[in-house]
């Protein structure tokens, strides 16, 4: 039973860590989580080359660490597609986050959705799991009943944090 509430927790986890990468208009160092920079020929999170701060609600600065890796991270960010265009001025990089407009808006509720509908799925395996190791374990008839019942309590336990994740993040996004 821990081990399930485990997986569980360790889906939930997850879920929040995508949602993060969805912007909401607002300047995120967590935007840039993904983001591999080829640094002297290996792929390198830009957080491992470079600091990252956020002077102002719709800005971020990138300084790397060594000058002669802006134009990769530079190249790196225009090639994740996040629909953001980088200003390199020689010594940090200035990216400014537009405001979105109600379509992008609308798109990233459904993209959170989504997010929120896969965490579900998850957690209905991480269910069947548990459900088959139990029927295995050939306890008596009314001990496997309670057995799936508590897994039922967790598994509803944790679509409702799912829920209310998904429900955060939709305020998050449609707030101007």
């Amino acid at each position: 039973m821990d081990l399930t509430e485990k997986k569980m927790e360790q889906t939930i986890a997850s879920l929040q860590e995508k949602l993060i990468t969805i912007r909401a208009g607002r300047a995120n160092p967590a935007m840039l989580n993904g983001i591999m920079v080829s640094y002297y020929g290996t792929p390198t999170p830009i957080g491992s080359i470079a600091n990252i701060t956020v002077p102002e609600a719709k800005q971020l600065f990138i300084k790397p660490y060594d000058r002669s890796t802006l134009k990769d991270i530079e190249r790196a960010i225009n090639e994740a597609n996040l629909g953001i265009t980088p200003t390199n001025n020689g010594e940090i990089i200035i990216l400014t986050v537009p405001d979105l407009t109600e379509d992008r808006r609308r798109d990233y509720v459904k993209q959170a959705k989504a997010i929120g509908e896969e965490a579900k799925v998850a957690l209905r395996n991480i269910r069947q799991d548990a459900n088959n190791e139990i029927k295995k374990a050939e306890y008596p008839e009314d001990e496997e009943k309670l057995y799936l019942e508590d897994v039922q309590e967790l598994i509803n336990k944790y679509n409702k944090i799912v829920d209310e994740e998904i429900k955060k993040k939709e305020e998050e996004l449609m707030q101007v």
